[in-house]
C-alpha cells in the first residue's frame, strides 16, 4: 500500500480556546489592591504607633460657673437634660469658648513658651502642634494647638472638664491651671462690666436728682430771700385771719349802730361810730389787697412759692427713688456674680495615655478595609455593567 499524502483542514484559531497563561498570587489586582488599600496603612500605622508616636501626658480638671444663690438643676432641669434638652443656658460656656479661643491661647502666650511646649524637637514631627508641612505661622499654631485641647460640660451636672495634653507631665498641668486661671479672670471681668454698668448708672441717677434737689432748694432761698416772706401761704392764713376777725368787728360795730340810731335818732354816739366802722373798711380793704388785687399781694407770691415748692419735693421725691434703685441695682448686681469653682484641681498625670496606640491601629484597619470593600464593590459592580 502505497503511501499518500492526507490533507486536513483546520478551523480557524479559536482565541478563548488559547490557555490563558498561569497568573501567579501577589499579580492579582484584588490581592495587590488589598495590599496597597489595607496592608500598607496598617503596617505604616503599626510602625508609627509602636516605634515612632511620641507618648503625650493629660491633665484634668473639672469645675463649675455659677451664679451667685443659684442652687442645683432641680427635677425639671433633670428630666429635661436626660433627653438632651437644657432648660436653661449655662454661664460654663463663657469659659469654655475662652479656653478654645485667640485670647486664650493669648493668655498662655504671656504664662509659657508655646512653642516649647507643643512644637517640642523631643516629641515626633507628626505628634506636634506645627505639622512639617506647615508654615509654622500663628495661625497654624493656634489651630494645632486646638488639638490638645478639650473641654466638655455635663448638663446633668453642670460640671465642665477641661482636658490638655502635651508632651510632659508638668507641662500639662501647667497649662490646664493658666487656662483655668484665664477662665477665673474672664469671668471677674465680666462681673466687674455688668457691676459697674449698673451701679454706675444708678450713681450717675443719684447725682443728678442731688443736684435737681439742691438746685430747687436754693430757687427756695432766694425768694424768701427776694421777698422777705419765710412762708406766703403762713403770711396769707395769717392775713385771711385778721380779715375775718376785722370783718366781725366791723360787723358788730355796725349792728350796734343801727340799734343806736333806731333808738336815739340824735345821739352822740353815731359820729364816732361812723369813723370807726370807716376806719375798720378802710383796714379791711388794705388788708383784702395784701392778700390778692395787684402783683404786689401774695396771691401771685403764693403761686411762684407754690411752684418752687413742687419742684424741691418732686426732686426729693426723685432723690429718693434715685436711691432705692441704686440700692437695688447693688443687690442684683451682687446676686448676679458669676463664680468659678473649682472641683478637681489640675492634676500631674503620672504615666502616658495618648495616644492610643493598639486602637488607633485598629481603627486605621477598619477604616482601610471600609474603603477597599466599598472600592471592589464599585469596581465588581462597574465591571459586570459592562459585560452585560
Amino acid at each position: 500500500m502505497s503511501d499518500q499524502a492526507e490533507i486536513r483542514f483546520l478551523e480557524p484559531l479559536d482565541q478563548t480556546r488559547v490557555q490563558k497563561r498561569k497568573v501567579r498570587w501577589w499579580q492579582k489586582p484584588v490581592l495587590l489592591a488589598a495590599l496597597v488599600m489595607v496592608a500598607l496603612p496598617t503596617f505604616a500605622a503599626t510602625v508609627y504607633y509602636m516605634g515612632i508616636a511620641s507618648d503625650r501626658y493629660v491633665s484634668e480638671t473639672r469645675f463649675v460657673v455659677r451664679r451667685a444663690g443659684q442652687t442645683g438643676p432641680n427635677a425639671l432641669g433633670l428630666s429635661l437634660a436626660s433627653v438632651g434638652l437644657s432648660p436653661t443656658s449655662t454661664d460654663a460656656f463663657i469659659v469654655h469658648e475662652f479656653t478654645r479661643s485667640r485670647a486664650g491661647i493669648d493668655f498662655l502666650k504671656q504664662r509659657h513658651d508655646l512653642s516649647k511646649i507643643f512644637i517640642s524637637p523631643k516629641a515626633d514631627p507628626l505628634s506636634r502642634a506645627v505639622r512639617p508641612w506647615q508654615e509654622g505661622t500663628g495661625e497654624d499654631l493656634y489651630k494645632g494647638i486646638q488639638r490638645f485641647i478639650t473641654v466638655g460640660y455635663d448638663s446633668t451636672t453642670g460640671i465642665s472638664t477641661l482636658r490638655v495634653e502635651a508632651f510632659t507631665p508638668e507641662e500639662a498641668q501647667a497649662v490646664t491651671q493658666s487656662l483655668l486661671l484665664g477662665g477665673e479672670k474672664v469671668v471677674n471681668d465680666i462681673n466687674i462690666r455688668s457691676s459697674q454698668a449698673a451701679i454706675q448708672e444708678g450713681e450717675r441717677t443719684v447725682r443728678e436728682a442731688t443736684e435737681r434737689l439742691t438746685a430747687a432748694q436754693n430757687a427756695v432761698t432766694n425768694f424768701r430771700n427776694r421777698e422777705q416772706i419765710v412762708d406766703p401761704e403762713h403770711m396769707a392764713k395769717a392775713s385771711a385771719e385778721l380779715l375775718g376777725g376785722l370783718m366781725s368787728q366791723l360787723a358788730g360795730l355796725e349792728a350796734e349802730r343801727r340799734q343806736i340810731a333806731r333808738e336815739t335818732p340824735q345821739s352822740p354816739l353815731l359820729a364816732p361810730l361812723d369813723r370807726r366802722i370807716e376806719s375798720f373798711r378802710q383796714q379791711i380793704d388794705q388788708e383784702r389787697t395784701k392778700i390778692a388785687g395787684n402783683t404786689n399781694s401774695l396771691a401771685p407770691k403764693i403761686a411762684s412759692y407754690e411752684e418752687l415748692v413742687f419742684e424741691r419735693d418732686a426732686a426729693a421725691r426723685t432723690l429718693t427713688a434715685a436711691n432705692q434703685a441704686l440700692e437695688t441695682a447693688r443687690i442684683e448686681a451682687r446676686r448676679q456674680l458669676l463664680f468659678l469653682d473649682r472641683v478637681v484641681e489640675p492634676n500631674l498625670p503620672d504615666a502616658s495615655t495618648q495616644p492610643r496606640r493598639l486602637l488607633s491601629i485598629l481603627t486605621v484597619f477598619i477604616t482601610s478595609l471600609l474603603i477597599f470593600a466599598c472600592s471592589f464593590l464599585l469596581w465588581a459592580g462597574i465591571r459586570e455593567h459592562r459585560h452585560e
